[in-house]
């Protein structure tokens, strides 16, 4: 695996985060222990660049590269919590719609 995974979001994210008006993109990681097991998985949101520079200075968010697919000159950020991730080279985001409800998804990142 490189130093720095390539990190890519698809089309529809880009026009998703360019409508919100959001420059980052934040992986968390939500955990639930109220039955018999628990349950932990990432999950994706939105962040504004007051929000993403208080991840980094207090949290300790790390902040990572994205790129839009078909736009070369454009880069945000990515930014992912400090616990150890399976990253693989090539991470990919999308944004699906349904009805009037956005979903965020992602591959290439596990717990």
């Amino acid at each position: 695996m490189s130093e720095i995974p390539r990190m890519i979001c698809s089309p529809a994210l880009a026009e998703y985060m360019r409508q919100k008006k959001k420059n980052n993109l934040v992986v968390e990681v939500a955990s639930s222990n109220t039955s018999d097991f628990e349950v932990t998985e990432l999950y994706l949101r939105l962040a504004s660049d007051a929000h993403a520079q208080y991840l980094k200075e207090k949290k300790r968010y790390r902040g990572r590269p994205l790129s839009p697919e078909n736009e070369p000159g454009t880069v945000w950020e990515v930014l992912l919590p400090p616990y150890h991730l399976h990253i693989e080279e090539t991470v990919r985001f999308d944004c699906r719609k349904y009805w009037i409800f956005h979903r965020l998804t992602m591959e290439g990142i596990r717990l």
